[in-house]
């Protein structure tokens, strides 16, 4: 099925996109899953190439494009390339974290961070959960306590994508631990601030390349200037931003499985079993054609939803929907690929091996399968 979601200058961003993996990333990023992250080099080099910050305005030295087509090309070309790892830290710092800065920072906060976002200087990451609070917020038990010109953060936190790598972290904590959801506020901490340490450097089942980390906070004095938006709306905030979080994962959903299904189409044509292609095999063709049919419709609903995200039509509930249902079709399409590779699906040189591991992350964070359920049951009446 022909895709007419993306126009020229969207394409000619495409071309550059794959000229910067195949030049500093595919010789690479075998060595950067062994050592659990990749060279802070490569943010540098994604900066002067014009791939962070792409929505931020030219005046804080971004690209000035607010059109998430842009973010959507490079998450793809990353997760295509089988570079997971990447497309998750790249898109927590262009899809997620960019529009806490643009919509809540004030002027001084802009010019303060926005010109090291896109260049590479500062990586970014936002912390939310923590030990004892996963999907459910309102648990969160970092504090965040006003004194004088400064907010006194105490807290951990866990599962925190760029955890090592960054130099600036939103982090969601309680200032007022009484009001539940309507205490919450979100705080920017920076790199060297005094009691902001980091944790382990979490090991994985998948993502290996992808830094994940725990961050503590110990009597941290955060400058109330660093408080991100209004205090005790820090709720409404998230919920607000994580509908086009939920599309970037999906994104890479859509992209993973159209990639495996690619490399595993041509596996079978290679491959011979009793004489004949693999492929050649009914259940083999039916498993092929269940899997391209299921990945057009992912993807037609996924274009549809990048349009409505760029009208801001696009809504939570139906974030949910895309989110939940492209995540299991990444889960399931990765999972038969590896099947139809047989023994070599299992081994590392085949990239199937590295999506089937990468991919089941995606069906957990971001808000699991089971709350995306919730949020659209709950929308339905019930």
């Amino acid at each position: 099925m022909e895709r007419t979601l993306f126009e020229s200058d969207h394409n000619a961003f495409r071309d550059a996109v794959r000229q910067f993996v195949k030049r500093h990333v595919v010789s690479e990023y075998d060595r950067w899953e062994a050592e659990g992250l990749v060279d802070r080099k490569l943010w540098h080099l994604a900066g002067e190439s014009g791939f962070l910050g792409m929505a931020v305005p030219t005046e804080y030295g971004g690209g000035g494009e607010p059109d998430f087509r842009y973010n959507t090309v490079l998450v793809e070309e990353f997760a295509r390339s089988g570079a997971a790892s990447l497309s998750s830290g790249f898109g927590l710092h262009n899809d997620v974290v960019a529009p806490y800065l643009l919509e809540l920072g004030t002027e001084e906060q802009k010019r303060r961070w926005l010109p090291g976002f896109c260049s590479g200087e500062l990586v970014t990451a936002i912390a939310m959960t923590e030990p004892g609070a996963g999907s459910d917020l309102k648990a969160v038990r970092t504090t965040a306590v006003r004194d004088g010109d400064s907010y006194v953060l105490n807290g951990n936190k866990t599962f925190i994508t760029n955890g090592i790598h960054s130099d600036i972290v939103i982090v969601v904590a309680k200032t007022d631990p009484s009001a539940g959801a309507r205490g919450i506020s979100l705080l920017v901490v920076e790199r060297g601030m005094p009691g902001f340490e980091r944790g382990r450097k979490l090991a994985k089942a998948g993502m290996h390349a992808q830094d994940t980390a725990e961050l503590v906070f110990t009597d941290v004095r955060v400058p109330a200037a660093n408080l991100l938006g209004e205090e005790n709306r820090g709720f409404a905030y998230l919920m607000n931003n994580l509908p086009q979080e939920r599309l970037s994962i999906a994104v890479v959903a859509v992209a993973t499985s159209q990639a495996a299904f690619d490399w595993t189409v041509q596996y079978c044509r290679d491959r011979k079993a009793f004489g004949q292609q693999i492929g050649s095999f009914q259940n083999s063709r039916f498993k092929l054609a269940e899997m391209a049919t299921e990945i057009d419709m992912a993807q037609v609903y996924l274009d549809r939803a990048i349009l409505e995200l760029n009208v801001g039509t696009l809504t939570p509930v139906d974030a949910a929907k895309l989110k939940w249902w492209t995540t299991e079709l990444m889960k399931r399409t990765t999972d038969t690929c590896l099947q139809l590779h047989g023994g070599y699906g299992y081994m590392d040189e085949y990239p199937i091996s590295r999506a089937w591991r990468d991919a089941r992350i995606h069906t957990i964070f971001g808000g699991t399968t089971e709350i995306m359920k919730e949020i659209i049951g709950r929308d339905l009446g019930f």
